[in-house]
């Protein structure tokens, strides 16, 4: 299999939303089929040909790595980036780990479970000229709120503040981005990376990826409740 671009894995919010169950472990380490979460997502990640991983941590993100170190018993190589006092935010977060990512790598959420295939998402990436990719799933509504206009392959418009009727689409949670994609944005500061994707679709100078296979997350008790039950049920 050939070897992917390095992973950044953005996993240091303070998980509000899963309170009490994150007030005293990150949301990484909930407990899902018996393992914390992070487990499964490492194994996955091994098994769809990432080698290297750079976790972006933040709120009790030491726990995380004392928990999964350098990664070598998943067959990964692992290497830690701490937000430090102030919680940078996913954009800030990621501007602060570029050293560790070269010029391009892909990103995903430290709460996603994704299995559709990443290769041909990074191939779709390669082949587009763009400086960056966003994988998109038509969501209807279904499973979170839809946040994207996508046609004729296109990512027309992302916005998770203003929603329109023609959003049908939602960020699956996986992009791939060249390091030039955070070009002017600032360092050591907090910032979104949704203002980052709002701003490139806007411009054109973002590729979209559309797959078929829904997103997991362990975002919300629904959410958790069904990744749980779902891994439970491929033992």
């Amino acid at each position: 299999m050939k070897a992917l671009p390095p992973l950044a894995l953005l996993a240091g919010g303070l998980a509000t939303r899963m309170r009490p169950l994150t007030e005293t472990i990150p949301k990484s380490l909930l407990d899902v089929a018996g393992k914390p979460f992070l487990d499964h997502q490492l194994a996955l990640f091994a098994h769809q040909g990432v080698k290297r991983v750079v976790v972006c941590a933040g709120f009790l993100g030491e726990m995380m790595r004392d928990f999964a170190g350098d990664g070598a018993r998943w067959g990964l190589s692992i290497e830690w980036s701490f937000d430090g006092d102030q919680l940078l935010g996913t954009g800030g977060a990621l501007m602060q780990a570029l050293p560790l990512l070269g010029e391009e790598f892909i990103v995903t959420y430290g709460d996603s479970y994704l299995d559709e295939p990443f290769a041909p998402i990074v191939e779709a990436f390669k082949t587009s000229g763009q400086p960056a990719l966003m994988t998109v799933f038509r969501n209807e509504g279904r499973y979170d709120t839809s946040n994207i206009e996508f046609e004729g392959g296109r990512l027309k418009r992302y916005d998770k503040v203003n929603l329109t009727p023609a959003m049908r689409h939602i960020d699956y949670g996986l992009q791939v981005l060249k390091a030039e994609a955070l070009n002017g944005w600032p360092k050591g500061q907090k910032f979104d990376l949704s203002a980052v994707y709002s701003s490139m679709v806007e411009q054109g100078r973002m590729a979209g990826y559309e797959t078929a296979r829904r997103f997991h997350e362990i975002g919300s008790r629904e959410g958790l409740a069904g990744l749980d039950a779902l891994l439970k049920g491929q033992e």
